[in-house]
C-alpha cells in the first residue's frame, strides 16, 4: 500500500470516532496523523508545529468551539493549508456551512457527513496527494 506524506490534524471530541478515523486514515496510507480532542488542544498543537498542517480534518460540533471557527483561526494564523469539515448535521446545514466558508474565504476543501463513508473520505483526501 502506498504511503502519503500529508500531515493531517484530526480534531474529534468523541474518543471512539477519533480512534476510528485515525485507523481509517492509516488504512489509506496516511501515517502523519496528529489527534486532538478539542479546539483548545488543536490550537496548542498547531502553535507548536514546525510547519502548517496540510489538512485540518475537523468535527463541526466541538465542545469548545464550532469547527468552522477553528478553521477560521487556523487559516488566519497560517497553521493549515486546507480543511475538511466532519459532522452528523443534516446535509442542508453542512452545505450552508460550506457556503459560509467560501464567503469568508476559508480554505475548506469540503465536508463529510458522519458516519464517515470510507470511499468519500479517501477520494477527498487523496485529491490533495501528489501522484
Amino acid at each position: 500500500m502506498p504511503s502519503y506524506p500529508l500531515r493531517i490534524l484530526l480534531v474529534e471530541d468523541h474518543p471512539f470516532q477519533l480512534l476510528a478515523t485515525q485507523c481509517l486514515l492509516r488504512s489509506f496510507g496516511f501515517e502523519q496523523l496528529t489527534p486532538a480532542e478539542n479546539a483548545e488542544q488543536a490550537i496548542r498543537l498547531m502553535t507548536l508545529a514546525e510547519a502548517p498542517f496540510d489538512i485540518l480534518l475537523c468535527d463541526q460540533c466541538l465542545p469548545d468551539l464550532p469547527g468552522l471557527e477553528l478553521i477560521d483561526i487556523a487559516s488566519r494564523q497560517r497553521f493549515i493549508n486546507t480543511a475538511i469539515l466532519l459532522s452528523g448535521l443534516p446535509l442542508a446545514e453542512l452545505s450552508m456551512l460550506q457556503t459560509q466558508a467560501l464567503e469568508r474565504g476559508l480554505p475548506l476543501l469540503g465536508y463529510l457527513p458522519k458516519p464517515l463513508n470510507k470511499h468519500e473520505l479517501s477520494c477527498l483526501i487523496r485529491a490533495l496527494s501528489p501522484a
